[in-house]
């Protein structure tokens, strides 16, 4: 009998606050045993820690991703903080309540549609051009270092110089803007403390002062290929498209891309460098890189949270009474070790295919920047083993028990091996 299977007989009957423990060091060093269990108890399952159900089935995460008969707004969840008065608004009010893309399916997906020319090929590898310098000289500076915490020399940095060169947010503002990208996804976590949702939501809404300077920039000067410039063409074209609904594409690929890509960075490092004989293939083009990131993702099973939807009515849900304002959290990463879903789940294959690949989602919320985050995976990855063609882990990295939503490690310790 397997270890995961010894563990799934052993919590058959425990109450779920015993088997599904996410926050737990256990379940940072070996998530499979846990979320297999998770999966068993049925489709759809109350949680108490989180008084939350948990979605477990990948078909009907795709059904809920494609139908969107969930809602997507914090501020229809049961415990959501209240909306203030419009008159008293903040910037981060304006663009998370009154021009949410979250809230509206109809607009957001008409905002794709419109938005969709900004994430042509020409723009992403625009936006490749004027962050491929920072990338090499964030890595050549490390050229002389026998090793270095991947974490804090490397994939720290990626998101901010990811955004700041997307959006083309000028030096002068980069201060501002830094805390914002680390920090934004914690304004609508509904899992925090008060205290750190409020800061978080202060900083953005001055972020959106900024980003309206920038915007009024690039109005009067707009450059070819630009991502905003693009948006803003189409802001021109398009009565139903406005200021506010860029400022909150914009945010939401702040909220997105800075978790996945700070994530997907230490992860892509450890698990190419737990597999050292792979990393030729999956770094052999951009295509086949797409690929293996999916596989990296799978395999690290490194999830939480998941998707957070919350209940538009009193309703009868796979089984189970959900209430109005219930948040019902999709969880498609219990998948990703199971072997009814996966052949041979535990082995490690950077040219395993995925039909259908929902790394991303699936559906009208499919990420929009799924390609572009991909894009920047690559460019990393490719630049730090060149430079480093010898690299190797420096020991088992610790884990770590901070992030909500994800297992990271404390530090992702590497050996240059330059003498070689």
């Amino acid at each position: 009998m397997t270890q995961e299977a010894q563990v799934l007989s052993s919590l058959k009957d425990a109450p779920i606050e015993q088997v599904f423990r996410p926050n737990s060091l256990d379940y940072s060093v070996n998530p499979v045993p846990q979320c297999l269990a998770l999966a068993e108890r049925g489709r759809l399952v109350w949680f108490p820690p989180w008084q939350a159900w948990i979605m477990t089935r990948m078909d009907d995460i795709m059904d809920c991703w494609k139908r969107e008969y969930l809602s997507s707004d914090l501020y229809d969840w049961q415990y959501a903080p209240e909306v203030p008065p419009k008159e008293e608004w903040s910037n981060f009010e304006t663009a998370m309540i009154g021009h949410s893309l979250l809230a509206d399916p109809t607009h957001h997906r008409l905002i794709r549609k419109i938005a969709s020319p900004a994430f042509s090929r020409n723009v992403v590898d625009e936006i490749q051009r004027r962050i491929e310098p920072d990338i090499k000289k964030l890595i050549a500076n490390l050229k002389d270092r026998e090793s270095f915490d991947f974490i804090e020399e490397i994939a720290q940095h990626i998101p901010f110089i990811s955004i700041t060169r997307m959006v083309g947010v000028p030096e002068q503002y980069w201060e501002e803007m830094k805390p914002v990208i680390m920090k934004f996804t914690e304004a609508w976590n509904p899992t925090l403390t008060p205290e750190r949702r409020e800061a978080a939501r202060q900083a953005s809404s001055r972020a959106i002062d900024i980003l309206k300077l920038v915007m009024a920039e690039r109005r009067d000067q707009p450059l070819e290929n630009d991502f905003l410039s693009v948006l803003l063409e189409a802001e021109k074209k398009h009565e139903d498209f406005e200021e506010w609904d860029v400022i909150t594409l914009i945010l939401a690929l702040i909220g997105a891309g800075a978790d996945t890509t700070l994530v997907g960075q230490q992860w892509t490092a450890y698990s190419l460098l737990k597999h050292k004989d792979q990393i030729d293939t999956a770094l052999s083009s951009l295509k086949a890189f797409r690929n293996a990131f999916s596989e990296i993702m799978r395999w690290s099973c490194k999830s939480k949270m998941g998707f957070a939807r919350y209940a538009p009515e009193d309703m009868e849900l796979l089984g189970q009474q959900v209430k109005k304002g219930q948040m019902i959290l999709l969880m498609p990463h219990l998948k990703d070790r199971d072997p009814d879903y996966y052949e041979d789940p535990d082995t490690f294959n950077v040219e395993r295919v995925f039909d259908p690949d929902v790394l991303f989602g699936y559906g009208p919320r499919f990420c929009i920047g799924a390609s572009l985050a991909k894009s920047q995976l690559y460019l990393t990855m490719t630049e730090l083993f060149k430079q480093f063609p010898n690299l190797e882990l420096d020991g088992e990295p610790e884990r770590s028990l901070e992030d909500h939503n994800a297992v990271t490690f404390k530090k992702l310790m590497l050996k240059t091996n330059n003498n070689r």
